[in-house]
C-alpha cells in the first residue's frame, strides 16, 4: 500500500521521484541533527526483511539504547563503537522473529539489559510498561504501548523521535491479521496514542516499507490511510 495518491507515471519517472525524496530526507535529516541536541538517532537497515534498527545515543552522557534487534548484530556493534556509545539497553518493540531474535545475541556482546513491554513473551531482563521512562544519561524514551500489530507492540518516543515498530510505517501500518494482532486494538492505538503526540514527532519505522526512511507525524497524517481514517468503522475497511 502506497503512502501517496498520484496518477500512473513511468517507471523512469517512479524513480526519479522515489530518488528526490530520498535525497530531500538526507537532507532534512542532516539538518535536523546539526541544529538539534540530546538524542542522536542512527537508523541502520539489516537482514532480509528491510528491517530497520536503531541505536539511540544521549550525546552528553553516550548512554545509548538500540531498538530492536532481529538480525546481524554487527554493523550495531561497528556503529556504536564509532560513535561512542555505550549501549544500555536493548528493547524490542515487539516479538516478532526480525525485531527480537538476536535480542539477547547483541544485549550479551554489550553488556545492556534487554526489554520488551510486559506482556511479551520474550524472555528479557526488564517488563516494560506504559507510561514508563527509560533514562539514558539526562535523556529519557517513553514507552508507549500500542498494541494491534501484537499485544506487546510498543512505541517510544525522546520528545523529538518516535521508534514505530510494526505498529506504524511510512505509508502504511502493521498487519493485524497474525496471532495477537487486532484491528480494533491498532485503531486505538494510533488515534488514541500515537496521534496525540506532536505534530513535529519524527516517525522511525521498523521496515524501510516507504518512499522516504522516515517522516513527521504531520506529513504522515495527510498522507497514510491509517492515519486518514478517524473513526473504527473507516479504519476497518482500510484494514480489510
Amino acid at each position: 500500500m502506497g503512502a501517496i495518491s498520484r496518477t500512473v507515471v513511468s517507471a523512469e519517472s517512479e524513480t526519479l521521484f522515489s530518488i528526490v525524496s530520498r535525497w530531500a530526507w538526507l537532507v532534512h535529516k542532516r539538518d535536523k541533527r546539526m541544529r538539534s541536541g540530546g538524542m542522536f538517532v542512527k537508523q541502520l537497515k539489516v537482514g532480509p526483511m528491510e528491517n530497520f534498527v536503531y541505536l539511540v545515543k544521549d550525546e552528553e552522557s553516550s548512554e545509548a539504547a538500540v531498538v530492536d534487534s532481529g538480525w546481524e548484530t554487527k554493523p550495531i556493534l561497528e556503529e556504536a563503537k564509532r560513535s561512542g556509545a555505550r549501549i544500555e539497553y536493548v528493547i524490542a518493540t515487539h516479538n516478532h522473529f526480525d525485531h527480537s531474535a538476536t535480542l539477547g545475541e547483541l544485549a550479551e556482546a554489550a553488556g545492556a539489559n534487554t526489554a520488551a513491554h510486559e506482556s511479551s513473551p520474550l524472555s528479557v531482563d526488564l517488563r516494560l510498561r506504559g507510561g514508563q521512562k527509560i533514562r539514558l544519561g539526562k535523556s529519557e524514551l517513553e514507552v508507549l504501548h500500542t498494541p494491534g500489530h501484537t499485544e506487546d507492540s510498543i512505541c517510544l518516543y525522546d520528545g523529538t523521535d518516535l521508534f514505530t515498530g510494526d505498529t506504524l510505517f511510512v505509508g502504511t501500518f502493521g498487519r493485524t491479521d497474525l496471532p495477537g494482532g487486532s484491528a480494533v486494538k491498532l485503531f486505538h492505538s494510533i488515534q488514541g496514542t500515537i496521534m496525540k503526540l506532536p505534530p513535529s514527532a519524527l516517525i522511525y519505522p521498523g521496515h524501510d516499507y516507504g518512499e522516504v526512511p522516515a517522516r513527521t507525524l504531520e506529513e504522515e497524517a495527510g498522507l497514510n490511510p491509517a492515519l486518514l481514517a478517524r473513526d473504527l468503522r473507516g479504519f476497518l475497511a482500510v484494514v480489510s
